[in-house]
């Protein structure tokens, strides 16, 4: 009930209006109850004419008769009066009608009190899928190094909507029940305090039966959502490598694997469902139980002449028994639920409540473009206990377009990462003008850079939309100027629609030097100060990569150069273990005074880069050592 409580205190508060009228409508509809079956009585006694006493009206302000009395009092007086004037079938009829009233009063309270509850319900759901979304877009690419996309996409999915169904479902449980219990236990008092006295004795019995059952519920659950969270990461994986798996034969294989995951989860489930289905035949068995054993112990009480209560009283309080075994069997059905949403968000909070390791100063500095240089002073970075990059000291100048070459593995798209800061630094600074890029906002930071990466990552929209990714207000003459410095105008106007032609899931419609090339467009379209190509022409034959290379070159260079110093643009490239154009790359470099990194920094084998530019298709390996020219 503790880790209830506290996940109500954490979602409940935005909607405490709603709250508050479902508490008063539970009041009324609680009070009304009581009513409603109050005239069992009367009606009983006249039925069976059990009583001919006289009734005299007493003054509700009379001290010397108690308030309960009176009222007891004078609501027979009025039936008797009524009985006297229009007989006993009309009295009968008339407490027929204001019984159907009092009903559908109640009635019409319960609808709203469950009502009201549902913007509660539907507002917490949704603030939380909210929240974990939000939580995923702020953490760090590193936290996603150590989770499957296919255990988030179920905490999103399977374990938010068992909250729903689990613990806002069982909020009529804290703010219904309660309230009926009360009203309705306060009515045996008033009744009979020594059969409820006696009651009293037997409930705990019950409900010790009760709780004992569902103990380990939560634990089961935690194990199916885990279960759960399997399946959907083999689906994710399944959706992903499907042309490997169909390359290898490997249906079998895969299917082999799911269906024992998806009978494990199932047999786990089977036992939590089982447990919880237990829940209202044993409560609705132990009510039973209750109400024999109070009807016998009041009934003999009553045979025997020694009860305080008539035998319609004694009715009336078998009835309101009943009433209350009703919400502590909701008691009982939300002891089995709430254990399962526990377990669920449980798991939710583990991306929730999560550490951003990417700390923001709290007085940034502001960077909107690149004025003198970047400079990574004496920087080290590692994965968890596996060192990458030591003591990396570089200093480039704006202007400058920079090519890092070595082996796969070796650090190339670690180190450009640590510039927009997908990554942190372990040891070391990153510059930007004597800028520590910690220093700044991340907006700040990543909105003077552009990205291309050697996977293509596209959304399942149009030509235009992918392009215009993060540029608000593009208009459609610069896309299309974007797409042509790519190379991708031709295949983008030959599609169905143009650039409104979806690309589907991925891009999946396109091929991957076609992904490449919107990817390309939407980075030249931002046109930022610093642009970062990790191997973006990877996917591209050398025809395709020469026109997309020569292009950049006159854009960003005025046609004639591919980098122009006093422009200030900073080209980024990083270079595949793979064979390359290097004879059409170096004449652009060489004339252009492209730098190479050393890639003794990056653990390559050394070489001279000039010893293979006359070959077509030379192995970037040889490009290890410095090459600058002006």
């Amino acid at each position: 009930m503790k880790e209830f409580i506290q996940v109500l205190r954490r979602f409940v508060p935005p909607y405490k209006k709603f709250l508050f009228l479902s508490i008063l409508f539970n009041i009324l509809s609680a009070i009304l109850n009581v009513f409603s079956f109050t005239l069992i009585i009367p009606i009983l006694q006249i039925l069976f004419k059990m009583t001919e006493a006289h009734y005299s009206y007493i003054a509700w302000t009379d001290p010397t008769v108690g308030l309960k009395d009176i009222a007891i009092n004078n609501f027979y007086y009025y039936i008797t009066d009524l009985i006297n004037q229009y007989g006993q079938s009309t009295t009968l009829l008339i407490l027929g009608i204001f019984l159907a009233i009092m009903t559908f009063l109640k009635t019409g309270c319960y609808f709203l009190s469950s009502a009201t509850m549902i913007p509660i319900r539907t507002g917490i759901v949704r603030d939380i899928r909210n929240k974990l979304y939000r939580k995923i877009l702020s953490l760090p690419l590193g936290f996603f190094s150590e989770e499957r996309k296919g255990d988030i996409i179920a905490r999103m999915s399977g374990d938010v909507q068992e909250i729903e169904t689990s613990i806002m479902s069982s909020l009529d449980m804290l703010f219904k029940n309660p309230i009926l219990i009360l009203v309705y236990f306060g009515t045996l008092i008033a009744i009979s305090w020594k059969l409820t006295l006696f009651t009293l004795v037997v409930l705990p019995i019950m409900g010790w039966a009760m709780g004992s059952v569902g103990k380990k519920l939560k634990r089961k659950s935690l194990v199916a959502q885990g279960q759960w969270s399997d399946l959907m990461s083999q689906v994710e994986e399944t959706l992903g490598g499907l042309r490997i798996v169909k390359a290898f034969n490997a249906e079998v294989k895969m299917d082999k694997r799911f269906t024992q995951a998806n009978d494990d989860y199932r047999d786990t489930i089977s036992r939590v469902n089982t447990r919880q289905q237990l829940a209202h035949p044993l409560s609705e068995f132990l009510g039973t139980i209750l109400i024999v054993i109070v009807l016998w112990f009041g009934g003999t009480l009553i045979l025997n002449h020694n009860s305080t209560i008539d035998a319609p009283s004694f009715i009336f309080y078998l009835v309101m028994l009943y009433s209350l075994i009703n919400p502590l069997k909701e008691f009982s059905k939300a002891s089995y639920a709430i254990p399962k949403g526990l377990a669920s968000m449980e798991r939710v909070d583990k991306i929730l409540l999560a550490e951003n390791t990417m700390k923001i100063s709290e007085n940034p500095v502001p960077i909107h473009e690149l004025k003198e240089q970047i400079e990574f002073r004496d920087v080290s970075f590692q994965y968890e206990a596996t060192p990458v990059l030591k003591h990396i000291n570089l200093v480039i100048p704006k202007g400058k377009t920079v090519a890092l070459v070595g082996q796969s593995g070796s650090g190339k798209s670690t180190l450009v990462d640590l510039l927009p800061r997908f990554y942190e630094a372990t040891e070391g600074e990153v510059l930007i003008d004597g800028i520590n890029v910690k220093d700044s906002t991340l907006t700040d930071l990543r909105s003077i850079m552009g990205n291309v990466n050697q996977e293509a990552i596209l959304f399942n929209d149009t030509f235009f939309n992918n392009i215009a990714f993060g540029v608000k207000g593009a208009t459609k003459e610069q896309v299309i100027e974007a797409a042509k410095i790519a190379n991708a105008h031709d295949f983008i106007m030959a599609s169905e629609q143009g650039y409104d032609t979806n690309i589907g899931d991925r891009g999946g419609k396109l091929s991957g030097g076609q992904r490449q090339r919107i990817s390309i467009a939407r980075a030249i379209l931002k046109n930022p100060p610093i642009l970062i190509l990790d191997e973006a022409t990877s996917a591209l034959d050398t025809e395709s990569e020469r026109l997309v290379q020569e292009a950049l070159a006159r854009h960003f260079a005025g046609e004639a150069h591919w980098t122009d110093p006093a422009g200030g643009f900073f080209l980024w490239l990083t270079f595949a273990d793979r064979a390359v154009d290097t004879q059409r790359l170096f004449e652009i470099a060489l004339a252009e005074g492209v730098a190479f990194i050393p890639g003794n920094a990056f653990s390559p084998a050394g070489g001279d880069p000039l010893a293979s530019a006359g070959s077509t298709k030379a192995s970037t390996r040889s490009m290890a050592s410095w090459a600058s020219r002006r």
